[in-house]
């Protein structure tokens, strides 16, 4: 007998997932699309002085470099924005540079509307346009925003959690970032913020330092820092961290350095990679955890030579390298390119994902903050597609508070964008407060975000 079946009803159609991987590999931009460049070689490129020298400090040099690329409306845009706004002095290595706008071809107008629209000009090259027009900063805002100064012990030595510390070795980068949290000490000043100045000799103030972890035990975790420990000498750099691993209660040392991303051709040079090699062993037979903290904020960023001063790294006795990024409107604020960033990072180039931090209340910043609320929707959009050791947490900074995860907080206005914080510990300036572990302290979302009522209440109250 013969069996015949009805045939099956169609399956419906898929749904696609709100995110798709696909691998991407890594690849470094043509620096020779650039006029200024054409006759640079490999060799050059690979070169960490070249880098240094011919660093982007102006906008002639910047014309110098582009030719015609770019038309004139842009650098009367950056000029305006240099004069009127802009809270950091212009610093781009080459590397940082050539991952702007990578595909723009050559017309001059759609080169121009590429650099308008690339995630990093938009915070490594600021120009007036970028910034919000009627809200360009929080009422809220302060220059030095999580008030590190304020807590320092010795100079640039900031103890604000119980068993950490933030050194703060100088005030100089081999980059500069426009939305810098730390923008009242670092850098050149600029028509906008006359910089404060660290007052002691680098060697005075490492022996500060190094005192104070001596006398104060509870200390274990040492994050250093600047500025950007790529711009430490490094036989300086690698005398201090031998004394910090001299110190029996300090279990864990973080660098601190954009470099890895903005210069890596530094974190190559044989001095520096054999210097590290000396560090990480004795690290290593000391039972000290040392990590690289590095600063990626889009995928365009991470390229073959960021991952093979990565891998360097690694070989050489570091344990870890992490990224810490600043979640930034126009630059990583969505699902995609958050995701996008942390699978380059992850599975190409050897970081771990680890913080995207909200950008920082500082002047002049308005346009790259996102809401609390903001944050917490794509803290949960990314949740389930990487590993959990490798999924970042989105962090808010709340002043005198220090690091919350964007889902702990105690309590929200949504409509004046204000968030209530608390915390578990007293930072070092509240060790007579007896209030400090009940207050509820506040944070504000960026005016431009609230609802109109909100919007008019910050225009009376403001």
């Amino acid at each position: 007998m013969t069996v015949t079946q009805e045939p099956a009803e169609p399956a419906a159609e898929l749904a696609e997932q709100p995110y798709t991987y696909r691998r991407v590999e890594l690849a470094e931009p043509d620096w020779r699309r650039f006029p200024g460049w054409r006759d640079v070689t490999e060799a050059q490129w690979r070169d960490a002085q070249w880098q240094r020298v011919h660093c982007v400090r102006n906008v002639k040099q910047l014309r110098a470099l582009m030719g015609d690329l770019l038309e004139d409306r842009f650098y009367d845009d950056l000029v305006a924005d240099q004069q009127e706004l802009a809270t950091m002095s212009m610093l781009l290595p080459p590397q940082m540079l050539n991952t702007m706008a990578p595909h723009a071809g050559t017309d001059p107008a759609k080169v121009t509307e590429a650099f308008y629209a690339d995630p990093i000009r938009r915070y490594m090259l600021p120009v007036r346009s970028d910034r919000d027009p009627d809200w360009p900063s929080h009422p809220h805002s302060q220059r030095d925003s999580l008030h590190e100064a304020e807590m320092w012990v010795v100079e640039g030595l900031t103890h604000r959690y119980p068993t950490k510390v933030l050194a703060e070795l100088l005030s100089t980068c081999p980059q500069y970032c426009g939305h810098c949290t730390r923008m009242d000490l670092v850098g050149n000043s600029t028509p906008q913020i006359d910089k404060h100045k660290l007052a002691l000799k680098p060697v005075d103030r490492q022996d500060a330092m190094i005192d104070y972890l001596k006398r104060t035990p509870g200390v274990r975790d040492v994050v250093v820092s600047g500025g950007d420990v790529a711009n430490v000498p490094w036989h300086q750099l690698e005398a201090f961290l031998m004394r910090l691993l001299d110190i029996e209660t300090v279990r864990d040392i973080r660098l601190a350095t954009k470099a890895l991303a903005g210069l890596p051709q530094h974190w190559l040079q044989p001095k520096v990679v054999e210097g590290l090699a000396r560090v990480g062993g004795t690290a290593r037979r000391r039972g000290v955890n040392l990590a690289i903290h590095t600063h990626v904020n889009h995928a365009q960023s991470v390229t073959p030579l960021v991952a093979e001063a990565t891998r360097a790294a690694l070989d050489a006795g570091v344990r870890d390298v992490r990224n810490q990024g600043v979640l930034m409107r126009g630059v990583n604020d969505t699902p995609a390119q958050l995701l996008d960033l942390c699978f380059a990072l992850q599975g190409e180039a050897s970081i771990l994902p680890y913080y995207f931090y909200m950008c920082d209340m500082i002047p002049n910043a308005e346009h790259w903050r996102l809401s609390v609320a903001e944050a917490q929707e794509l803290q949960h959009a990314i949740m389930g597609y990487l590993p959990g050791y490798a999924t970042p947490r989105i962090i808010c900074d709340v002043p005198y508070v220090g690091k919350r995860w964007v889902h702990q907080l105690a309590e929200y206005d949504r409509e004046r964008g204000i968030s209530y914080w608390t915390k578990n510990y007293r930072t070092g300036i509240e060790h007579d407060d007896p209030e400090a572990l009940r207050r509820r302290y506040p944070y504000y979302d960026p005016v431009s975000t609230l609802p109109a009522a909100g919007q008019q209440w910050w225009r009376e109250n403001g």
